[in-house]
């Protein structure tokens, strides 16, 4: 019999991102004294965010019923209050869904309709109701919902990591998995470093590396993860937006299309265009240890994937690069920005999940196995998404750990190491 002392934590959470920290923060919430490892990777906290923040979601355009829309709805009110509690810069601007030709008129009636089934306050708008929330912006029509904003989610992230080892649990950087052991008793982990971490059960967020974490657990993901680049120019005068504007988004397209975000810091972001990335590394180095573009797009059904989306994906690819395909889009919606008034802005990445044939893959998932909890895909709501999402990946891992014979933390305590 494997006593409690045999372990080294109860949970061990592989992934040090805003997915990670917001399970281990649900874990040492749900149930005080819950002994949590998180091991990450990099050699510090990613800031995944600049200095203007990153978007805070509205949850609008997702499926009624679907996770995204559920956590998103609920997310962006609780990560509101969370901010407030603790001090991090957030605001809530609402955001404007604009149509500039007529074709986009039936789609933005649909997301009116979406929007109330999700119980969001939408407003209708026509052009001269548009400039009174942004007057440098033209549209024959537009939606306003009354939530969604930007939050600086690096320092959310911070207080997350903060909060989780004022309860006990330990982060540990620079920590790559390298190998699983899963045995009857629970799942035994080697780090780059060579140590070994014993715990009752995984919860493997790791991101881009969440497939691999899967296999090595020896569980078949069914998914294929893909790191995506999200390169992004910012208005030179930020002047002519005022918070989020977005252009009604095109669902033969796998990503919406214009998008206006005004930072924290006052600059306005345009974009992001989404393009296959070169980098196999993090988000916080995606330019270190490049790889061929085939691996990207050379998994099963992959390529398939490429000529359904092609002219979507040469579209977002010639807009990434192209300061006149970015004017072009932008002036849609901001009438007179040329190739002058864009500069560069720092790109990132992000992860995509595609099912075997190659299917993107659109919600969150999330699967168990014996001792573990997967979180395969994390979209691009995610952070916003963050602290329900923490709470369901915490609630899942508590019952495997119960099926080690783990009793309840206030029977049994002590701190990870």
């Amino acid at each position: 019999m494997v006593t409690h002392a045999a372990y080294d934590c109860d949970v061990l959470v592989v992934g040090g991102g805003i997915v990670g920290l917001s399970s281990a923060y649900a874990l040492t919430r749900t149930a005080p004294g819950t002994r949590v490892t998180v091991l990450e990777k990099e050699p510090g906290p990613a800031a995944r965010t600049g200095p203007g923040g990153g978007v805070v979601h509205t949850g609008i355009q997702h499926a009624p019923g679907s996770l995204q829309a559920r956590w998103t709805v609920r997310g962006a009110a609780e990560l509101a209050a969370f901010c407030a509690e603790h001090g991090i810069a957030h605001r809530v601007t609402g955001k404007l869904i604009v149509a500039t030709a007529g074709g986009e008129l039936p789609r933005l009636h649909g997301l009116v309709q979406r929007g109330r089934a999700h119980g969001l306050p939408v407003r209708e708008l026509g052009p001269a109701q548009i400039a009174e929330y942004e007057p440098g912006v033209r549209g024959l029509a537009a939606i306003r919902v009354g939530t969604g904003g930007v939050c600086d989610f690096a320092s959310v992230t911070a207080r997350l990591t903060a909060e989780v080892t004022a309860a006990g649990g330990r982060v540990r950087y620079g920590a790559e998995v390298v190998a699983v052991d899963r045995r009857p008793w629970g799942i035994a982990v080697r780090t780059s470093d060579g140590r070994v971490v014993r715990a009752r059960t995984l919860v493997n967020c790791a991101g881009p590396s969440s497939d691999r974490i899967a296999r090595l657990t020896g569980d078949t993901p069914g998914v294929r993860t893909v790191l995506l680049r999200e390169a992004s120019y910012e208005l030179a005068a930020p002047d002519p937006v005022r918070a989020l504007v977005h252009q009604v988004p095109d669902p033969a397209w796998r990503h919406p299309g214009a998008r206006l975000t005004r930072g924290l810091d006052g600059t306005v972001r345009v974009g992001p265009a989404t393009v296959p990335a070169r980098a196999d590394t993090g988000y916080a180095r995606p330019a270190a240890r490049l790889r061929e573009p085939a691996s990207v797009l050379g998994g099963p059904g992959s390529w398939r994937t490429a000529l359904r989306h092609r002219r979507h994906d040469a579209d977002e690819a010639h807009g990434s690069l192209s300061r006149r395909a970015v004017a072009r889009a932008v002036a849609r919606l901001l009438p007179g920005v040329s190739e002058d008034d864009l500069r560069p802005a720092p790109s990132g990445v992000r992860t995509q999940a595609l099912l075997r044939d190659g299917t993107p893959v659109d919600d969150f998932l999330l699967r168990d196995a014996p001792h573990a909890v997967h979180v395969l895909h994390a979209p691009p709501t995610a952070a916003t998404a963050s602290l329900p999402l923490g709470r369901e990946v915490a609630r899942r891992a508590l019952l495997r750990a119960h099926a080690t014979g783990w009793k309840p933390p206030a029977v049994e305590s002590g701190h990870c190491v």
